[in-house]
């Protein structure tokens, strides 16, 4: 097993090196000027001459006039910049957004907590309602309750998320006035403790309920394909037959072989955490991770938008690394020694 997490370590490093150098080449090839935009603001208060010569001691300053691949080396933190020093993602610099006019790690500190926040709470819901109902349905395939619930799933699971936004908001916000629009808070409010909290969590209501309804189609179904096909497994009927309880049978036989599919798509909900939901953060105009990275995109913040993907990049490869090691922990069938 040592040998086997080593080695799918070593192929995430690969991984990691080439998404990073092509994510960094891609973004290189947009039309911008880093060291330009810096000096916008200073552009009309210096004369042209004095403007042309900082605007090139900037560009050496950052080392834009390079090569690519030494710059790529510099961004990641494996050669020295200009002044002689490390200091890439490797040292924990992110970049400096030309938008905010702050380092980058400063820009996602609010909004990683916030899409934590928010996300979580709808990943709990959403697998506390999903599993369970998965589980119910499969084991009384054909009923009408299972009719019924099929039916609604496949009606959630075609509705885009943002349609059933407008409709939640029209219903909620509008013609039932229980929850606010959009907003994160009060406006005008300094709550503080307690309050605060219970202040957000009503504004979060309506965003943690259209992606908790958002996400029932896709989950609903996948756990009961995954329970019917562990139900049909002949060890389950010899267990049945043998008289094992049937709570054992399904919860302890059959789920056990059903989490294996499963497990998957868990893991992608939980690390999907940190990634941000850009619709829903856009439309009721949350301050997180989504929304962040629509901002440094539509105001040409590349810096900012590299080192974000980057950010998802390592998330990813770490969440397949989990899922991987996770199936051993699931069913031994598939643990590996070699």
């Amino acid at each position: 097993m040592a040998k086997y997490v080593l080695k799918r370590i070593g192929y995430l490093v690969v991984v990691f090196f080439i998404v990073s150098f092509l994510m960094y080449s891609l973004y290189n090839l947009i039309p911008s000027d880093p060291a330009r935009a810096q000096l916008e603001e200073q552009k009309k208060s210096l004369k042209p001459e004095v403007y042309e010569q900082m605007y090139q001691d900037l560009r050496r300053e950052m080392g834009l006039d390079d090569p690519l691949l030494l710059r790529y080396a510099r961004w990641i933190g494996v050669a020295p910049d200009v002044n002689g020093e490390f200091n890439g993602l490797f040292e924990g610099n992110l970049g400096y957004s030309i938008f905010f006019k702050k380092n980058v790690i400063e820009c996602i500190a609010e909004p990683i907590q916030t899409t934590i926040f928010i996300n979580i709470f709808a990943t709990i819901l959403a697998l506390g309602i999903t599993i369970p109902l998965g589980i119910f349905c499969a084991v009384h395939k054909g009923s009408k309750f299972d009719n019924g619930v099929q039916v609604f799933t496949i009606i959630g699971y075609s509705i885009p998320v943002y349609i059933i936004a407008l409709v939640f908001i029209f219903l909620f916000a509008v013609v039932w006035r229980i929850f606010p629009v959009s907003g994160m808070k009060t406006p005008g409010s300094n709550y503080t403790g307690l309050r605060a909290v219970v202040d957000q969590l009503y504004y979060f209501a309506l965003p943690l309920i259209v992606m908790t309804f958002g996400s029932l189609g896709g989950m609903t179904r996948y756990v009961r394909a995954s329970m019917i096909d562990a139900l049909s497994m002949d060890h389950i009927r010899t267990a049945r037959a043998k008289g094992v309880r049937e709570k054992v049978v399904i919860y302890s036989h059959a789920w056990r072989n059903a989490l294996l599919p499963v497990i998957t798509l868990i893991i992608s909900w939980f690390l999907g955490i940190f990634s941000g939901s850009v619709i829903i953060e856009n439309t009721f105009n949350i301050n997180g991770m989504g929304s962040l990275y629509i901002k440094a995109l539509n105001n040409h913040d590349y810096e900012l938008a590299l080192a974000m993907q980057m950010f998802y990049t390592v998330v990813s490869l770490i969440g397949a690394l989990i899922t991987d090691l996770s199936y051993g922990l699931v069913d031994p069938r598939v643990r590996i020694d070699k």
